[in-house]
C-alpha cells in the first residue's frame, strides 16, 4: 500500500495539521485581529482565566534565557527527529501522539517568528502555567505516545 494512503498517515496527518489552524486562528483572532497585547483577563470560572501571556521559554516556560534562534533551533531539530520516527512508526497511536506534537510545536515555532514569543492563553488556579491549544495537543500527544508504549504487544509468532 502507498505510504501516503494508510489511514494511520492520513489520520494523524490531518489531525497534526488541525492542531496547528485551531491554534493559529485562535492566537489571529486574539492578538491581531482583537488586538490583545499581554495582561488582558477574562474571568471564566472561579478557577479559570482567559488571559494574554506571553511565554519566552519552551513548554511551560522551560529554557526561557536561552536566545530566540537557539530555541528555534532545538525545536526544529526535534520536530526533524519527530516528523522522522512519524515516517517510520506503523502504529496509529504513535503517528497521532507525534502528529499532536508537531502540529503544537510548529504552532508555538511561528509564534515565536511572529511575536517573538508564544502567546499563551488559558490559566487554571490550580495550574501554575498558562498555556494554549498548542501546549495541549502536544501534552495529548506525549501522553499517547506514552501509552503506546506502555501496551501491552502481543507476542511475534516464531518460526519453528
Amino acid at each position: 500500500m502507498n505510504f501516503l494512503m494508510k489511514p494511520s498517515v492520513l489520520w494523524s496527518f490531518f489531525l497534526g495539521l488541525d492542531v496547528l489552524i485551531f491554534d493559529r486562528l485562535h492566537k489571529y483572532f486574539q492578538v491581531d485581529m482583537a488586538g490583545w497585547t499581554g495582561g488582558e483577563v477574562i474571568e471564566v470560572a472561579p478557577f479559570f482565566d482567559y488571559t494574554l501571556v506571553w511565554n519566552t521559554g519552551i513548554s511551560y516556560g522551560l529554557m526561557g534565557g536561552m536566545t530566540p534562534e537557539m530555541l528555534l533551533l532545538i525545536m526544529g531539530l526535534a520536530m526533524v527527529a519527530l516528523a522522522w520516527w512519524w515516517v517510520k512508526e506503523d502504529s496509529l497511536l504513535t503517528r497521532i501522539g507525534i502528529a499532536l506534537a508537531i502540529g503544537g510545536a510548529l504552532s508555538n515555532a511561528i509564534d515565536r517568528v511572529v511575536y517573538g514569543a508564544v502567546a499563551d492563553f488559558f490559566s487554571l488556579s490550580f495550574f501554575p502555567y498558562v498555556f494554549n491549544i498548542a501546549d495541549m495537543a502536544i501534552t495529548t500527544g506525549v501522553i499517547a505516545l506514552i501509552i503506546d508504549v506502555l501496551r501491552p504487544r502481543p507476542e511475534p509468532e516464531s518460526k519453528s
